[in-house]
């Protein structure tokens, strides 16, 4: 999709959410607040841009679909084969929520390719008689022809005979 075609955030805020108010509301109910309460963490993302509200709703659902952050970082760990290296887990704890969702989708790409390239490469056989491809013709070159004029006339004088 071009630049052009897409929609701005206000408007995407409008269409998919019907609002800032319903943005909002829907990531505080999905977002760990932490120290803030939910009425705090309210007035705070009512001033963000669209944009970053779109995004931040995106990590924080695509975040609790995987089970939290902890759970996250431990899949992460999984798949990039260091599941029981401790330090490598808690130090993937530290990452941000948007990070490890990046890093998961390098690492499962990574997987699906590694499937991909171990999967046997089946050629084809070819059949029992190649199909006969015409050959091309090469043009012949073409001789000057002499001009009639002046060497006729010098074969006749030695000949004897004039034309």
């Amino acid at each position: 999709m071009s630049a052009a075609l897409k929609n701005s955030p206000l408007s995407r805020v409008k269409d998919e959410f019907g609002g800032k108010d319903k943005l909002v509301d829907k990531i505080v109910g999905v977002l760990d607040a932490g120290d803030l309460s939910k009425d705090d963490l309210r007035k705070k993302l009512l001033g963000v841009a669209n944009g970053k509200l779109i995004r931040l709703h995106a990590v924080a659902t695509r975040t609790k679909e995987a089970g939290g952050h902890d759970k996250l970082a431990a899949t992460i760990a999984d798949k990039l084969k260091r599941g029981k290296d401790k330090d490598y887990v808690n130090k993937l704890g530290e990452y941000s929520n948007g990070r490890l969702l990046d890093m998961l989708t390098v690492a499962e790409r990574a997987q699906a390719a590694a499937v991909a390239a171990a999967k046997p490469v089946v050629k084809r056989v070819p059949s029992a008689k190649p199909a006969a491809k015409p050959a091309a013709k090469k043009a012949a070159p073409v001789a000057k022809k002499k001009s009639a004029g002046k060497s006729a006339k010098k074969s006749a004088k030695k000949s004897g005979k004039r034309k």
